[in-house]
């Protein structure tokens, strides 16, 4: 199985911090968010991952190289204007080969991916079809995110990205990580800006493509940290979480220096 995770942006919510780097390399705990990323992905036998850059790229790229260093093999895909989440995964169409694993570049989390695969899987060999799977977790301000409405069997009926407060509908939101088919990825418009959230699963799901929703299981953790108050709480709650997890294999403030 391969991933792709998404280092496109640029952070504007967290500057000044993300003026001398993207977002996904800001520090938690002695490593960028990017690393923990990368190495929650190989602890669950993912080592073959795409990432794409625009924003301060080559802070990525001279960071991590080919991520041999880690045990990973990492490519990258270089973007001279954002092509957004779909757009993004559509020009990396040609590298999955098989069931893949999605995650965006602000996610910090330790969830069970394995338990996600699992139920992606069942319903793809149950159903014969070809699907998404979509991880979700309680947002308290759902304003800022995209919601869902989840029905009784496990599918998502709806999805609408950053609803006004009167159209707020449920406080499950999409969390940053999916499970695709690839044949799925088929349906993206080449070489235009389309976002997974907003473009993508609508439209599977007034096509009656089935698309699920996997809540967060109790003791599992998940912060996107796309404001300075969310950054600041998950550095807090992962070193009280992770409290024996060792620094970086490379000293990352160094090299940030350094670039």
């Amino acid at each position: 199985m391969k991933a792709m995770v998404f280092a496109a942006g640029e952070g504007t919510r967290l500057r000044p911090l993300t003026l001398s780097r993207p977002k996904p390399m800001l520090d938690i705990g002695g490593k960028p968010l990017l690393e923990h990323t990368f190495l929650w992905l190989k602890r669950y036998g993912i080592t073959q991952i795409a990432v794409n850059l625009h924003y301060k790229g080559d802070f990525v790229q001279n960071y991590f190289s080919d991520g041999k260093r880690w045990g990973l093999d990492i490519t990258y895909s270089r973007e001279n204007e954002i092509l957004g989440t779909a757009g993004g995964l559509k020009k990396m169409e040609p590298y999955f080969d098989g069931t893949l694993v999605v995650a965006y570049g602000d996610v910090l989390t330790d969830v069970d991916l394995a338990r996600l695969v699992s139920f992606h899987t069942t319903n793809v060999r149950k159903l014969r079809t070809p699907c998404v799977t979509a991880l979700l977790y309680e947002v308290a301000n759902p304003t800022e995110c995209g919601i869902v409405e989840l029905g009784p069997d496990g599918r998502i009926l709806r999805i609408v990205e950053k609803p006004k407060a009167n159209e707020v509908f449920s406080n499950l939101a999409n969390a940053g990580i999916l499970v695709f088919e690839p044949e799925i990825l088929g349906g993206i418009p080449v070489g235009i800006f389309s976002d997974l959230a907003a473009d993508v699963i609508p439209g599977l799901i007034a096509k009656g493509i089935p698309v699920f929703g996997v809540p967060l299981a109790p003791g599992e953790y998940l912060v996107d940290i796309g404001s300075p108050e969310r950054y600041q709480s998950a550095c807090r709650e992962w070193r009280r979480r992770h409290p024996d997890e060792g620094p970086s294999v490379r000293r990352h403030e160094a090299d940030a220096h350094a670039i």
